[in-house]
């Protein structure tokens, strides 16, 4: 397997993690799996063997930056090199924005956003040496336009898209490229939190606001992880090599309907 590209996926236990992880596996990748949720992303692993493919679960924590270098560290000394950071993870926070606290912006930035930051950097070290990668990272239809009792976590996915641009910029003279990707309503658990808490603040039946997103969609079903994980094996593929700076759509076409 030496000769594989590798791939580090994080949040890979479960929902766009797990379908991005299992994608680039059949791609042929050699795949790093993270989670802080060590049980799931063993079971991804399992998955992921029993398609003949390698991986390396390696479980931590992305809002501690030592933990993220210490990862790609393990990676690259494992398999000799790094050429795709999804830098995946991530959480949901649902408020109004009057109730927000500065406990709730320092939990979801230090996930979303230095987390993300951590994984593009401790990529970058290593790829600026190899003069190649990728480095894709998550943003949403949130961080294109807010979202009502989303407005912190919108924060956190206009902040990527802003990160992504400036690193594109930077690290193209190292034939390195930074993209983002931004999932419209995927049916996760994600999404099942949001369903909840929305139905608490708007007094409605519970499943009723995803019902009412997914009648919105152009397309006319709920997005499946593996509607995001096809767009991710284009971003990580040599197909992608002019591609660069972009925050792209994956959205059913909610966001012009």
């Amino acid at each position: 397997m030496k000769g594989n590209k590798v791939a580090i996926i994080t949040g890979a236990g479960g929902g766009i993690g797990r379908a991005i992880a299992l994608r680039l596996a059949k791609d042929g990748f050699t795949v790093a799996l993270n989670d802080v949720n060590e049980e799931a992303v063993q079971l991804v692993s399992a998955e992921i063997t029993s398609i003949g493919q390698e991986s390396l679960t390696i479980p931590g924590d992305i809002s501690d930056r030592e933990q993220v270098f210490q990862m790609v560290d393990k990676v690259v000394e494992r398999f000799g090199r790094l050429d795709a950071m999804v830098a995946n993870a991530g959480i949901v926070q649902v408020k109004p924005f009057i109730e927000i606290t500065e406990e709730d912006m320092e939990k979801i930035f230090r996930i979303n956003v230095f987390g993300t930051l951590f994984c593009m950097q401790a990529a970058a070290k290593v790829m600026m040496k190899q003069k190649s990668g990728k480095i894709i990272t998550a943003s949403s239809t949130s961080g294109k336009r807010g979202v009502e009792f989303l407005s912190h976590y919108a924060a956190t996915k206009f902040s990527v898209i802003g990160m992504t641009q400036t690193a594109a910029k930077e690290l193209a003279r190292y034939g390195i490229t930074v993209n983002a990707y931004c999932p419209g309503v995927v049916g996760t658990k994600m999404w099942e939190e949001i369903d909840q808490k929305m139905s608490e603040y708007l007094n409605v039946p519970l499943g009723e606001t995803f019902k009412n997103r997914v009648d919105n969609i152009p397309l006319g079903r709920v997005e499946e992880p593996e509607d995001v994980a096809n767009l991710l094996s284009f971003l990580a593929s040599d197909d992608a090599n002019y591609m660069t700076g972009q925050a792209i759509m994956i959205d059913g076409g909610i966001v012009f309907s």
